[in-house]
């Protein structure tokens, strides 16, 4: 994969290509940033250039002045080791804009995209396209999360123990066993015919919590060492979100190595970082960790040893209290925050008992962990796991990124005495947490206002100061099936992320379709902590007016009105007629996907239509996207899943109808904490929070209907309030340049023009 390359120019190389930042001519910027050299102006133009390198070596390119002006500004950033944020409208070509310059100046270079989907692009096709135009000779290495990597130990002991659910599974097992003499990545995206969300995968691959590290016998053979090796040689290398996040908190997945040596670091879709870099800064423990703990260890403890402790005895208490903990738990598909739980409730007696068995299991292992290297991973993972829920039970901050916590030097061993103890520092922070939430409530009921108003703002939070300073973390319990999730999230992330982009000099890129509010990117900034001055925004090249047609019908209900979803369908029937299908019915709740799915199903069969129907959950989100590729005429009902990451060109998608402005639950714990937390600032949650990320949302959901210059179809939103309330004109002005109406008439006649195709 190592290729002899000629050295790249790096960001450091700034002696001809950016001035000083004491002369005056810094004081000049380009986008916030220090302007650009002239050199490196030519230099783009003749790569991006009509008659350009591009335009020679890519059939079908098109030079366009907003992919050039996006190319000029990430060389900017690169070449002062600054922070550029870039939104780029679609069919911008954000790719190539930020490749180029990559290969040219960005030295060390790590992109991170938002789905391992994106990732295989960049890595298959966008990346060799770009280097083979250039001809640069670049090193380009791909990274994933180690749960993509098949495992030679774990594969094996999988054969030796024999117990598999069904023969469906013992025959994917003995494909993987193939597959892991051919390949040389060990990717399991790389064999077809065992999909990748198959339950055989957890059997033959690692996690964090049960890899033997250099105590594996197994270890030189590892194909997540060797991936990490290959991206430390890279002069590219392509990871995801959610990798690159993971380790900033657990220092696990190779990009540790990686960080400190990069000069250019890339979020392509960073859109998404916000809440990705909120899942990883806070901590979660799962009930499912502990059942797993559990049998792991009674596996090795009877491989290694049999005869010294009664591990299945042990493992079984393990597991049934973990499995009481959701017990206590009527419902799933639950979200809620600690302080709305009386302190009575169940599930912190089951949370004690659970850690009593817990620390009896340490205890047994403390005494066999020498015997062999498997058996001290599960006493490391177990000491770890009873440190995460003692620091959930009693309200502790999660340790900081990179940082150890500290440990107690009697832990694990935990006597009676500090069982109870801490069994009170729990019960205390529960009842604190309830007279917080108790006191939260009796002031939203008093200061209650119109959303978006903010006039009692202030007084509000003068009388929200009355209960002490703003929280760091929210601990809140999400409820599963199977499990319960027990989670810490920090209200602010940007102080954690600013922390992280400390250190060496170096640039960073973030750059998405959907940044700002019409083009005003405080509120993404914001939430990274990062310059909001230092920042472009790139209109898409479609033809929009001509090419799309946004309606809004008369006569819609409000949203929170009953049978408002039937509403919305009687409203999207006549336009799915006159459309001939070809349709995303996008929705904000599971509860009106299925509504819509029942609805359309019954309506079309009534009406003879032959519009095939797809459900998100009836399929994979692939699968049914393939499927309504292929059908022409298909109806695709989906939630938020397919409002992001989703392309379809062409005729198969003339028609987006949306059921609702995509305002997030304000029942969502972390939400309602970070909203309070702006309450008690005098700032209205509304204006600041609610409305900004409401627009970013939309405009992803948008975003599905025009995918090329060839693209014709109607956006249908189906929410009187973009027309009814004074915060409508900013949400629509937000919004790629439609021709509006409100008429049905005017939509039928946008489907009636030559460049669409007959209805049914």
């Amino acid at each position: 994969m190592t290729e002899s390359a000629t050295p790249r120019e790096t960001s450091a190389d700034t002696s001809s290509s950016a001035p000083d930042a004491a002369t005056p001519a810094a004081a000049a910027t380009f986008h916030g940033l220090a302007p650009l050299a002239a050199r490196r102006v030519r230099e783009l133009e003749e790569i991006f250039g009509d008659g350009g390198m591009l335009s020679r070596a890519i059939d079908g390119y098109r030079s366009r002045e907003p992919q050039r002006e996006m190319a000029r500004a990430v060389a900017a950033a690169m070449d002062s080791h600054d922070t550029l944020i870039a939104e780029a409208g679609t069919g911008t070509g954000k790719t190539y804009a930020y490749l180029v310059p990559a290969m040219l100046w960005g030295g060390k270079t790590i992109i991170s995209t938002g789905t391992k989907h994106l990732q295989d692009q960049l890595f298959g096709r966008d990346i060799p396209t770009v280097r083979r135009a250039l001809a640069m000779p670049v090193t380009v290495a791909m990274l994933k999360g180690r749960s993509n990597y098949l495992c030679h130990y774990y594969l094996e002991r999988t054969q030796q123990e024999g117990r598999l659910g069904s023969r469906h599974e013992a025959a994917q097992l003995r494909e993987i066993a193939v597959f892991a003499q051919v390949t040389h990545s060990g990717d399991k995206a790389e064999l077809a015919s065992v999909p990748e969300n198959a339950p055989i995968w957890a059997h033959v691959t690692s996690t964090r919590d049960n890899c033997l590290g250099q105590e594996c016998p197994r270890y030189k053979d590892c194909f997540v060492m060797q991936a990490r090796k290959e991206a430390q040689q890279a002069d590219i290398v392509v990871v995801n979100h959610h990798l690159f996040f993971a380790d900033v908190m657990l220092r696990d997945t190779g990009m540790a190595e990686l960080l400190p040596n990069a000069n250019t670091i890339i979020f392509d879709e960073a859109h998404q970082l916000p809440e990705t870099a909120t899942l990883f800064f806070g901590e979660t423990v799962s009930t499912g960790q502990f059942l797993e703990l559990a049998r792991d260890t009674v596996a090795e403890g009877l491989i290694h040893a049999r005869d010294a402790a009664e591990w299945v005895k042990l493992g079984a208490s393990v597991e049934r209290t973990a499995r009481d903990v959701r017990l206590t738990f009527g419902q799933d598909n639950v979200r809620m925050a600690v302080g709305q739980l009386p302190p009575s409730h169940g599930v912190f007696d089951a949370l004690d008992a659970l850690d009593a068995a817990l620390q009896d299991l340490i205890e047994t292992l403390q005494h066999q962990a020498e015997r062999a290297e498997s058996l001290g991973a599960c006493l490391r993972r177990a000491t770890e796991l009873h440190q995460q829920l003692e620091r959930w039970r009693m309200g502790v901050n999660p340790p900081s990124p990179g940082e150890t916590p500290a440990e107690d030097a009697d832990a694990p061993r935990v006597t009676d005495g500090k069982r109870e103890k801490a069994a009170k520092a729990a019960k205390a922070a529960r009842e604190r947490e309830a007279l917080e939430a108790a006191f939260k409530a009796k002031t939203a009921a008093e200061l209650s206002v119109d959303a978006g108003a903010g006039a009692n703002a202030p007084a509000a939070a003068k009388a929200a100061d009355a209960s002490g300073d703003v929280p760091e973390n929210v601990r809140w319990i999400e409820v599963f099936s199977q499990a319960v999730q027990l989670h810490q999230t920090p209200l602010s992330i940007a102080p954690i992320f600013a922390k992280q982009r400390g250190g060496a000099p170096r640039a960073w890129v973030f750059t998405s379709a959907t940044l700002s509010v019409r083009g005003n990117f405080a509120h993404y900034a914001a939430q990274l902590g990062l310059d909001a001055n230092k920042s472009l925004t790139l209109a898409s090249p479609f033809d929009y007016e001509n090419q799309s047609l946004l309606y809004v019908p008369r006569g819609l209900p409000q949203p929170s009105a009953p049978g408002f979803t039937d509403a919305v369908l009687d409203a999207a029937l006549p336009v799915l007629e006159v459309s001939g299908g070809r349709a995303f019915v996008l929705c904000t709740t599971l509860r009106a996907v299925n509504r819509a799915a029942e609805r359309l199903r019954d309506e079309f069969e009534r009406r003879g239509w032959d519009y095939p129907l797809l459900v998100q959950g009836e399929a994979s989100r692939t699968e049914l996207l393939d499927r309504f590729r292929a059908l022409g005429n298909a109806v695709l009902i989906g939630s938020q899943s397919f409002w992001e990451g989703v392309d379809v060109r062409g005729e198969a998608l003339s028609l987006v109808i949306i059921d609702k402005l995509p305002f997030a639950p304000p029942d969502d714990p972390v939400l309602a904490a970070r909203l309070d937390a702006l309450t008690k600032k005098g700032l209205s949650p509304f204006a600041v929070h609610q409305l900004p990320q409401a627009v970013i949302t939309l405009k992803q959901g948008a975003g599905r209907l025009i995918r090329s210059e060839g693209d014709r179809g109607v956006l249908m939103i189906c929410d009187p309030r973009l027309v009814d309330k004074p915060y409508g004109r900013r949400i629509w002005q937000s919004l790629p340049p439609f021709k509006r109406t409100r008429e049905l008439p005017i939509v039928r006649g946008f489907f009636d023009e030559p460049d669409s195709p007959p209805s049914a």
